[in-house]
């Protein structure tokens, strides 16, 4: 499939360590691929299949209301006011007060509920499906690379993600927007994935993807991003 030859010339263009993750959203839940053998949060999700897995994953395998709601996968009113309040968040000092918390919130993208049944992960390359959204993590060179890329040849400019939870940007925000998205990763995501600290993430609506592929192999025959 185009899009797995796209990710193998990715990989080798970058020399990215990690997988790129595709990410689809399914209306039903697929018979071909093998359903997620153990319960997660959205952020460790991403992290097994850039060690290789492919799966599915729907409402009962979601740990994390944060994965449920801006997944699509589950209606927040199903959960308790400590959690829809964001207390907790408090109380683990990723907010001062319950009123930033919601403030902060209100930036956050959400697929629309009731619509989708499943998500599906893989690494780019063992993809048997055409993805909605594609994931790398990287070094910073390599995401500063992407984003001349993604300018290259129309002068965009991607999203920045600020403290939101990586399940909104940089999976449903890109979707929804159809835009690149780059960030840091939130707290949560980066102990639950076990990052470096050096990495960073750029999310990319897989329609993006020939296109920045073609411009960063066009990029390396230029002076500032030619090979040392």
């Amino acid at each position: 499939m185009i899009h797995q030859r796209l990710g193998e010339k990715l990989k080798k263009i970058l020399k990215l360590d990690r997988e790129p993750v595709a990410i689809k959203w399914s209306f039903k839940e697929p018979k071909k691929i093998p359903r997620e053998d153990e319960k997660s949060r959205f952020c460790r999700k991403i992290e097994k299949s850039m060690r290789g897995e492919v799966f599915y994953s729907n409402l009962e395998d979601e740990l994390c209301m944060g994965g449920a709601r801006y997944s699509g996968l589950g209606d927040e009113s199903n959960y308790p006011t400590s959690l829809r309040s964001g207390k907790f968040l408090v109380a683990a000092g990723v907010y001062k007060n319950i009123p930033a918390v919601q403030r902060s919130w209100q930036n956050n993208l959400c697929i629309p509920k009731d619509i989708f049944q499943a998500v599906i992960f893989a690494p780019l390359v063992k993809a048997e499906f055409e993805p909605d959204v594609v994931l790398i993590v990287g070094n910073a060179r390599q995401g500063m690379e992407i984003l001349h890329a993604n300018a290259y040849d129309t002068g965009s400019h991607a999203l920045g993600a600020d403290s939101g939870p990586i399940c909104s940007s940089m999976a449903a925000i890109p979707y929804l927007t159809g835009k690149v998205t780059y960030g840091f990763a939130d707290v949560g995501a980066r102990r639950n994935m076990e990052l470096e600290d050096y990495e960073i993430m750029v999310s990319l609506p897989a329609s993006e993807l020939e296109r920045i592929v073609s411009n960063l192999k066009d990029m390396r025959t230029k002076t500032f991003f030619k090979e040392k």
